[in-house]
Protein backbone atom coordinates (compact mmCIF):
# COMPACT_ATOMS: atom_id res chain seq x y z
CA UNK A 1 0.00 0.00 0.00
CA UNK A 2 1.59 3.64 -1.17
CA UNK A 3 2.34 5.88 1.55
CA UNK A 4 2.12 9.07 1.56
CA UNK A 5 3.09 11.77 3.66
CA UNK A 6 1.38 15.57 3.76
CA UNK A 7 3.15 17.34 6.38
CA UNK A 8 5.59 19.02 4.80
CA UNK A 9 3.55 20.54 1.58
CA UNK A 10 0.20 19.34 1.56
CA UNK A 11 -0.97 21.04 -1.78
CA UNK A 12 2.21 19.87 -3.63
CA UNK A 13 1.66 16.22 -2.72
CA UNK A 14 -2.23 16.16 -3.26
CA UNK A 15 -1.65 17.70 -6.73
CA UNK A 16 1.05 14.75 -7.23
CA UNK A 17 -1.78 11.99 -6.32
CA UNK A 18 -4.20 13.80 -8.88
CA UNK A 19 -1.32 13.52 -11.40
CA UNK A 20 -0.63 10.03 -10.46
CA UNK A 21 -4.07 9.26 -11.01
CA UNK A 22 -4.33 11.13 -14.78
CA UNK A 23 -0.59 9.03 -15.41
CA UNK A 24 -3.14 5.94 -14.25
CA UNK A 25 -5.00 6.20 -17.62
CA UNK A 26 -1.71 5.19 -19.25
CA UNK A 27 -0.80 2.06 -17.27
CA UNK A 28 -1.78 -1.55 -17.61
CA UNK A 29 -2.96 -1.23 -13.38
CA UNK A 30 -6.49 -1.60 -12.85
CA UNK A 31 -9.65 -1.95 -15.94
CA UNK A 32 -9.84 1.53 -16.64
CA UNK A 33 -6.44 2.10 -18.42
CA UNK A 34 -6.79 3.78 -21.90
CA UNK A 35 -5.42 0.50 -23.58
CA UNK A 36 -8.52 -1.41 -21.97
CA UNK A 37 -10.72 0.77 -22.78
CA UNK A 38 -10.01 1.05 -26.35
CA UNK A 39 -10.07 -2.74 -26.43
CA UNK A 40 -13.67 -2.56 -24.82
CA UNK A 41 -14.44 0.13 -27.90
CA UNK A 42 -12.94 -2.19 -30.60
CA UNK A 43 -15.28 -4.82 -29.93
CA UNK A 44 -18.52 -2.13 -28.91
CA UNK A 45 -17.24 -1.05 -32.82
CA UNK A 46 -17.46 -4.66 -33.95
CA UNK A 47 -20.68 -4.94 -32.60
CA UNK A 48 -21.50 -1.74 -34.58
CA UNK A 49 -21.32 -3.32 -38.08
CA UNK A 50 -22.84 -6.19 -36.73
CA UNK A 51 -25.77 -4.69 -35.90
CA UNK A 52 -26.14 -1.02 -37.59
CA UNK A 53 -28.38 -2.26 -40.54
CA UNK A 54 -31.16 -3.71 -37.65
CA UNK A 55 -30.69 -0.95 -34.83
CA UNK A 56 -30.76 2.09 -37.57
CA UNK A 57 -28.42 3.67 -35.72
CA UNK A 58 -26.39 6.04 -38.51
CA UNK A 59 -22.94 6.56 -37.09
CA UNK A 60 -20.80 4.51 -34.40
CA UNK A 61 -20.54 8.01 -32.37
CA UNK A 62 -24.75 7.64 -31.42
CA UNK A 63 -23.85 3.16 -31.49
CA UNK A 64 -21.94 4.28 -28.13
CA UNK A 65 -23.98 6.85 -26.73
CA UNK A 66 -23.15 9.98 -28.33
CA UNK A 67 -23.43 13.57 -26.94
CA UNK A 68 -26.73 12.35 -24.82
CA UNK A 69 -24.14 9.99 -22.64
CA UNK A 70 -20.89 10.61 -22.80
CA UNK A 71 -20.98 14.26 -21.95
CA UNK A 72 -24.37 13.62 -20.01
CA UNK A 73 -24.09 15.75 -16.34
CA UNK A 74 -23.84 12.55 -14.27
CA UNK A 75 -21.09 11.11 -16.94
CA UNK A 76 -19.13 14.50 -16.53
CA UNK A 77 -19.63 13.94 -12.96
CA UNK A 78 -18.01 10.58 -12.87
CA UNK A 79 -14.84 12.02 -14.96
CA UNK A 80 -14.22 14.59 -11.74
CA UNK A 81 -15.06 11.95 -9.55
CA UNK A 82 -12.61 9.98 -10.50
CA UNK A 83 -9.66 12.49 -9.59
CA UNK A 84 -11.48 13.20 -6.42
CA UNK A 85 -11.58 9.37 -5.41
CA UNK A 86 -7.49 9.41 -5.83
CA UNK A 87 -7.58 12.37 -2.57
CA UNK A 88 -10.00 10.17 -0.87
CA UNK A 89 -8.13 7.58 -1.13
CA UNK A 90 -4.71 9.40 0.15
CA UNK A 91 -6.45 11.09 3.06
CA UNK A 92 -9.05 8.07 4.17
CA UNK A 93 -8.56 4.89 2.86
CA UNK A 94 -4.50 4.83 3.63
CA UNK A 95 -4.58 6.24 6.67
CA UNK A 96 -7.39 3.50 8.23
CA UNK A 97 -5.48 0.62 6.19
CA UNK A 98 -2.32 2.01 8.39
CA UNK A 99 -4.10 1.73 11.75
CA UNK A 100 -5.83 -1.53 11.15
CA UNK A 101 -2.82 -3.40 9.47
CA UNK A 102 -0.97 -4.08 13.15
CA UNK A 103 -4.16 -6.12 13.81
CA UNK A 104 -4.66 -8.12 11.11
CA UNK A 105 -2.77 -11.07 10.58
CA UNK A 106 -0.40 -11.54 7.62
CA UNK A 107 0.68 -14.00 5.37
CA UNK A 108 3.96 -14.45 7.57
CA UNK A 109 2.07 -14.91 10.59
CA UNK A 110 0.14 -18.20 9.47
CA UNK A 111 3.45 -19.67 7.87
CA UNK A 112 4.45 -19.50 11.45
CA UNK A 113 1.59 -21.11 12.90
CA UNK A 114 1.34 -23.97 10.54
CA UNK A 115 5.57 -23.95 11.09
CA UNK A 116 5.01 -24.29 14.77
CA UNK A 117 2.43 -26.36 14.41
CA UNK A 118 3.37 -28.92 11.82
CA UNK A 119 7.39 -28.08 10.92
CA UNK A 120 8.91 -26.38 8.07
CA UNK A 121 8.12 -27.84 4.91
CA UNK A 122 10.28 -28.60 2.39
CA UNK A 123 11.27 -25.41 -0.60
CA UNK A 124 9.42 -26.59 -3.58
CA UNK A 125 11.28 -23.70 -5.43
CA UNK A 126 9.45 -21.29 -8.04
CA UNK A 127 8.20 -22.54 -11.34
CA UNK A 128 5.49 -20.97 -13.96
CA UNK A 129 3.34 -23.72 -12.65
CA UNK A 130 3.23 -22.74 -9.01
CA UNK A 131 3.26 -18.94 -10.08
CA UNK A 132 0.22 -19.48 -12.13
CA UNK A 133 -2.12 -21.82 -9.25
CA UNK A 134 -1.00 -18.91 -6.87
CA UNK A 135 -2.07 -16.37 -9.20
CA UNK A 136 -5.42 -17.77 -9.56
CA UNK A 137 -6.11 -18.31 -5.86
CA UNK A 138 -5.51 -14.79 -5.31
CA UNK A 139 -7.24 -13.50 -8.13
CA UNK A 140 -10.34 -16.09 -7.02
CA UNK A 141 -9.77 -14.37 -3.70
CA UNK A 142 -9.91 -10.74 -5.04
CA UNK A 143 -13.32 -11.75 -6.75
CA UNK A 144 -14.96 -13.62 -4.05
CA UNK A 145 -14.31 -10.45 -1.35
CA UNK A 146 -15.80 -7.91 -4.17
CA UNK A 147 -19.11 -10.06 -4.42
CA UNK A 148 -19.44 -10.14 -0.33
CA UNK A 149 -18.56 -6.73 0.25
CA UNK A 150 -20.97 -5.43 -3.06
CA UNK A 151 -23.63 -7.68 -1.88
CA UNK A 152 -23.21 -6.29 2.06
CA UNK A 153 -23.42 -2.77 0.54
CA UNK A 154 -26.93 -3.88 -1.02
CA UNK A 155 -28.45 -4.23 2.92
CA UNK A 156 -30.53 -1.69 4.66
CA UNK A 157 -28.26 -0.02 6.36
CA UNK A 158 -25.31 0.30 4.42
CA UNK A 159 -27.19 0.99 0.79
CA UNK A 160 -26.92 4.71 0.92
CA UNK A 161 -23.22 4.17 0.51
CA UNK A 162 -23.70 1.79 -2.68
CA UNK A 163 -26.43 3.76 -3.84
CA UNK A 164 -23.59 6.58 -5.44
CA UNK A 165 -22.53 4.05 -7.75
CA UNK A 166 -26.35 3.19 -8.73
CA UNK A 167 -28.31 6.58 -9.05
CA UNK A 168 -26.37 7.55 -12.13
CA UNK A 169 -28.90 7.71 -15.16
CA UNK A 170 -25.89 6.99 -17.96
CA UNK A 171 -23.18 4.35 -17.66
CA UNK A 172 -19.92 5.58 -19.26
CA UNK A 173 -16.39 3.17 -18.31
CA UNK A 174 -15.41 6.04 -15.25
CA UNK A 175 -19.20 4.97 -14.07
CA UNK A 176 -16.83 2.16 -12.34
CA UNK A 177 -14.78 4.06 -10.35
CA UNK A 178 -17.77 5.78 -8.63
CA UNK A 179 -17.75 4.13 -5.17
CA UNK A 180 -18.11 5.59 -2.10
CA UNK A 181 -14.51 5.88 0.10
CA UNK A 182 -16.49 3.66 2.75
CA UNK A 183 -17.28 0.78 0.28
CA UNK A 184 -13.67 0.74 -1.00
CA UNK A 185 -12.60 0.97 2.46
CA UNK A 186 -14.73 -2.04 3.67
CA UNK A 187 -13.53 -4.29 0.18
CA UNK A 188 -9.52 -3.63 0.68
CA UNK A 189 -9.82 -4.58 4.45
CA UNK A 190 -11.84 -7.91 3.87
CA UNK A 191 -9.41 -8.72 0.89
CA UNK A 192 -6.15 -7.63 3.28
CA UNK A 193 -7.52 -10.64 5.57
CA UNK A 194 -8.72 -13.08 3.29
CA UNK A 195 -5.26 -12.59 0.96
CA UNK A 196 -3.08 -12.87 4.08
CA UNK A 197 -4.80 -16.15 5.12
CA UNK A 198 -4.48 -17.69 1.49
CA UNK A 199 -1.05 -16.53 0.93
CA UNK A 200 0.07 -17.75 4.54
CA UNK A 201 -1.02 -20.99 3.39
CA UNK A 202 0.01 -21.18 0.03
CA UNK A 203 3.33 -20.54 0.55
CA UNK A 204 3.70 -22.94 3.44
CA UNK A 205 2.67 -25.54 1.43
CA UNK A 206 5.14 -24.51 -1.00
CA UNK A 207 7.90 -23.73 1.71
CA UNK A 208 8.33 -20.42 0.81
CA UNK A 209 7.18 -17.28 -1.24
CA UNK A 210 6.05 -17.69 -4.34
CA UNK A 211 4.87 -15.05 -6.78
CA UNK A 212 2.19 -14.08 -9.26
CA UNK A 213 3.19 -14.86 -12.41
CA UNK A 214 2.31 -11.39 -14.67
CA UNK A 215 1.64 -9.85 -17.93
CA UNK A 216 3.20 -6.67 -18.36
CA UNK A 217 3.52 -6.11 -14.16
CA UNK A 218 -0.25 -7.06 -14.40
CA UNK A 219 -1.37 -10.04 -12.65
CA UNK A 220 -2.06 -12.28 -15.46
CA UNK A 221 -6.06 -13.26 -15.14
CA UNK A 222 -6.79 -9.33 -14.43
CA UNK A 223 -4.91 -8.69 -17.69
CA UNK A 224 -6.82 -11.42 -19.30
CA UNK A 225 -10.39 -10.37 -17.99
CA UNK A 226 -9.71 -6.50 -18.69
CA UNK A 227 -9.11 -7.20 -22.39
CA UNK A 228 -12.62 -9.07 -22.58
CA UNK A 229 -14.21 -6.04 -23.28
CA UNK A 230 -14.60 -4.98 -19.64
CA UNK A 231 -15.07 -1.44 -19.83
CA UNK A 232 -18.60 -1.95 -21.84
CA UNK A 233 -19.99 -3.17 -18.30
CA UNK A 234 -20.94 0.38 -17.59
CA UNK A 235 -21.83 1.16 -21.41
CA UNK A 236 -25.42 1.54 -22.80
CA UNK A 237 -24.13 -1.33 -25.54
CA UNK A 238 -25.39 -4.94 -25.13
CA UNK A 239 -23.18 -7.38 -24.76
CA UNK A 240 -24.15 -10.84 -23.60
CA UNK A 241 -22.27 -13.77 -23.03
CA UNK A 242 -25.26 -15.70 -23.55
CA UNK A 243 -27.10 -18.01 -20.70
CA UNK A 244 -24.45 -20.92 -20.43
CA UNK A 245 -21.36 -19.00 -20.22
CA UNK A 246 -22.83 -16.18 -17.91
CA UNK A 247 -23.21 -18.76 -15.24
CA UNK A 248 -19.50 -18.64 -15.07
CA UNK A 249 -18.33 -15.40 -16.49
CA UNK A 250 -19.59 -11.96 -15.94
CA UNK A 251 -20.91 -10.58 -19.34
CA UNK A 252 -21.25 -6.42 -19.90
CA UNK A 253 -25.07 -7.09 -20.30
CA UNK A 254 -25.71 -8.91 -16.99
CA UNK A 255 -23.63 -5.74 -15.32
CA UNK A 256 -26.16 -3.05 -17.11
CA UNK A 257 -29.17 -5.58 -15.70
CA UNK A 258 -27.63 -5.17 -12.08
CA UNK A 259 -28.06 -1.25 -13.06
CA UNK A 260 -31.13 -1.53 -14.12
CA UNK A 261 -34.15 0.15 -12.16
CA UNK A 262 -36.88 -2.75 -13.23
CA UNK A 263 -37.74 -4.33 -9.61
CA UNK A 264 -37.34 -8.10 -11.22
CA UNK A 265 -33.42 -6.92 -11.89
CA UNK A 266 -32.74 -5.90 -8.26
CA UNK A 267 -30.03 -7.27 -5.91
CA UNK A 268 -28.28 -9.58 -9.21
CA UNK A 269 -25.55 -10.14 -10.69
CA UNK A 270 -23.52 -8.51 -7.80
CA UNK A 271 -19.81 -10.12 -9.69
CA UNK A 272 -17.20 -8.67 -10.87
CA UNK A 273 -14.90 -11.03 -13.07
CA UNK A 274 -17.30 -14.16 -12.62
CA UNK A 275 -20.71 -14.77 -12.27
CA UNK A 276 -19.68 -18.30 -10.59
CA UNK A 277 -20.38 -16.78 -7.07
CA UNK A 278 -23.90 -15.09 -8.10
CA UNK A 279 -24.93 -18.42 -9.25
CA UNK A 280 -23.99 -20.70 -6.20
CA UNK A 281 -25.45 -18.13 -3.92
CA UNK A 282 -28.68 -17.55 -5.78
CA UNK A 283 -28.39 -14.22 -7.16
CA UNK A 284 -27.76 -14.69 -10.79
CA UNK A 285 -29.45 -13.51 -13.95
CA UNK A 286 -28.58 -14.48 -17.37
CA UNK A 287 -29.41 -12.96 -20.95
CA UNK A 288 -29.67 -13.63 -23.81
CA UNK A 289 -27.95 -11.95 -26.98
CA UNK A 290 -31.26 -9.74 -27.72
CA UNK A 291 -30.96 -6.74 -25.47
CA UNK A 292 -33.83 -6.42 -22.88
CA UNK A 293 -35.02 -2.43 -22.43
CA UNK A 294 -33.39 -0.63 -19.72
CA UNK A 295 -33.05 2.43 -17.76
CA UNK A 296 -30.65 2.95 -15.18
CA UNK A 297 -31.19 4.13 -11.58
CA UNK A 298 -32.75 2.93 -8.19
CA UNK A 299 -36.21 2.55 -7.07
CA UNK A 300 -35.91 5.94 -5.18
CA UNK A 301 -35.68 7.32 -8.49
CA UNK A 302 -34.24 10.10 -6.81
CA UNK A 303 -30.79 10.71 -9.09
CA UNK A 304 -31.60 14.78 -9.07
CA UNK A 305 -29.85 14.50 -5.47
CA UNK A 306 -26.93 13.29 -6.79
CA UNK A 307 -25.53 15.96 -8.82
CA UNK A 308 -22.46 17.18 -7.21
CA UNK A 309 -19.46 15.56 -5.84
CA UNK A 310 -20.43 16.69 -2.36
CA UNK A 311 -23.54 14.48 -2.85
CA UNK A 312 -21.69 11.51 -3.82
CA UNK A 313 -19.53 11.57 -0.48
CA UNK A 314 -21.41 13.91 2.54
CA UNK A 315 -25.01 12.75 1.30
CA UNK A 316 -25.20 9.17 2.31
CA UNK A 317 -24.07 9.13 5.61
CA UNK A 318 -26.52 12.35 6.38
CA UNK A 319 -29.04 9.71 4.89
CA UNK A 320 -27.64 6.82 6.86
CA UNK A 321 -28.37 9.04 9.83
CA UNK A 322 -31.29 10.18 8.91
CA UNK A 323 -32.52 6.61 8.81
CA UNK A 324 -30.71 5.38 12.29
CA UNK A 325 -33.27 8.74 14.14
CA UNK A 326 -36.14 7.08 12.13
CA UNK A 327 -35.24 3.64 13.29
CA UNK A 328 -34.78 4.73 17.24
CA UNK A 329 -37.86 6.80 17.10
CA UNK A 330 -39.74 4.05 15.54
CA UNK A 331 -38.75 1.59 18.33
CA UNK A 332 -39.54 4.03 20.99
CA UNK A 333 -43.13 4.50 20.17
CA UNK A 334 -43.92 1.23 19.77
CA UNK A 335 -42.38 0.60 23.09
CA UNK A 336 -45.08 3.23 24.76
CA UNK A 337 -47.76 1.97 23.06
Amino acid sequence: MQELSLAANPLTELLAVVVRQFQGLFDLNGRIGLVFILLSYSVAYLLYRRRRVSSGIASFWQFIGGRQVLLHPSALLDYRYYFVRALLRVLLIVPVIGLVDPYVLHSADYMAFFTNLWGARPQLGENLGLSLLYGLGVFLINDFASYWTHRAFHSRWLWEFHKVHHVAPVLVPLTASRVHVLEKLADSLLTLVLLGAYSGTFWYLCGGEISRYTLFGVTYLVFIFNCLAANLRHTHIWLSFGPRLEHLLNSPAQHQIHHSDAPHHFHKNFGTNLSIWDWMFGTLYTTTHTPEPLSFGTAERDAHRYQSLYSLIVLPFIDTARKALHSIEGRSLRRRA
